[in-house]
């Protein structure tokens, strides 16, 4: 009877040691962890121009498609600026175009100007040089002398008239862009008064309401995109030996049960949680006790069609024996 029971004490500890065994290499070969949970970008959503809610035809957790409108900002006085900036544009167009019409006015009158002086000019050198011959009178050359000063005059006139209407046009076409510019932006804020979503999701933390003062760029709520699924898996550094970017994972969320996703490493951090928290740890004491570190390891996830949600606990088993049958 005592070999009985001695024989049954050791077969029991060696199913325990083989199941312990057992245990362990399956643990290597497939680590697990259930520090992990479900993730996705979140966009976060935003006004570009400061101004009062007129509508928002969404509510929370509503599902929405790229394009389709979030909420609207009252845009009275974004219409009133476009109006102001394109009258100014308009106006600073007729004024340059004003200029030009008076250029091509005052280029007419240099050229005749300008005809006027070299006839006035020959006039000129051919009295000197009768005068010097003793063929003209004095009187003859001083009327000579006069017309050409004077054409000389009138052309210089001119000439300074049409660099002056050349300048002007010049500073109006500035104005032209400026205003031009200025429309545009004006036409830009307008449109911005209309805010759209930017890709396919679920609106999330809702609560804007018609009246409410929204200042440019401060976010109002969230998007949950529903393009791209992750699990960030915290392992413990002691599983990272043999876990591969590229090796299958096997993904369970504790809020579906039943349901088994497929997923790949997608890569593997480059430090601890601890590392990046706010309050890192210091082990300067010396009553210091090592703790086994967790390394975050992201999984990308097959597509699927399960109702996941952002932040869902998980639990993450690697398979690396694909790697290892690999090598």
């Amino acid at each position: 009877m005592k070999i009985f029971k001695a024989v049954a004490a050791a077969v029991m500890l060696i199913a325990i040691a083989a199941g312990l065994f057992l245990y362990w290499r399956h643990e290597e070969r497939y680590p697990s962890t259930k520090d992990a949970y479900v993730g996705a970008n979140i966009i976060n959503v935003a006004a570009r121009v400061t101004g009062q809610v007129a509508e928002v035809p969404i509510t929370d957790n509503q599902p929405v498609k790229a394009g389709d409108l979030l909420f609207t900002i009252d845009e009275t006085q974004f219409k009133a600026s476009v109006d102001q900036a394109q009258a100014n544009l308009d106006s600073a167009m007729q004024q340059a175009q004003s200029y030009s019409t008076q250029i091509t006015a005052a280029e007419a009158a240099v050229e005749s100007t300008q005809s006027a002086y070299d006839t006035a000019k020959n006039n000129f050198e051919r009295a000197k040089a009768l005068f010097s011959d003793g063929d003209l009178a004095q009187v003859s050359l001083d009327q000579a002398t006069t017309t050409f000063a004077e054409a000389s005059a009138r052309l210089t006139a001119s000439q300074s008239t049409l660099l002056a209407l050349q300048s002007g046009l010049s500073a109006k076409q500035d104005d032209v862009l400026s205003s031009r510019a200025q429309l545009e932006i004006t036409q830009a804020n307008l449109n911005w008064t209309r805010v759209y979503a930017t890709s396919d999701g679920w609106i999330a933390n809702l609560t804007l309401r018609p009246g409410s003062a929204v200042s440019a760029n401060a976010p109002q709520f969230s998007i949950v995109e529903s393009s791209d699924w992750w699990v960030d898996a915290n392992f413990k550094e002691t599983s990272l030996p043999r876990i591969r970017p590229g090796q299958p994972v096997t993904v369970k969320v504790d809020m579906l049960p039943g349901v088994t996703l497929k997923g790949k490493v997608a890569s593997i951090g480059r430090g601890s949680g601890d590392t990046f928290s706010l309050l890192p740890s210091e082990n300067s004491s010396g009553n210091w006790v090592k703790v086994t570190r967790r390394f975050p390891v992201r999984v990308e996830l097959n597509p699927t069609d399960a109702p996941l949600r952002v932040g869902g606990s998980s639990k993450v088993i690697v398979d690396t024996t694909v790697d290892q049958a690999e090598k």
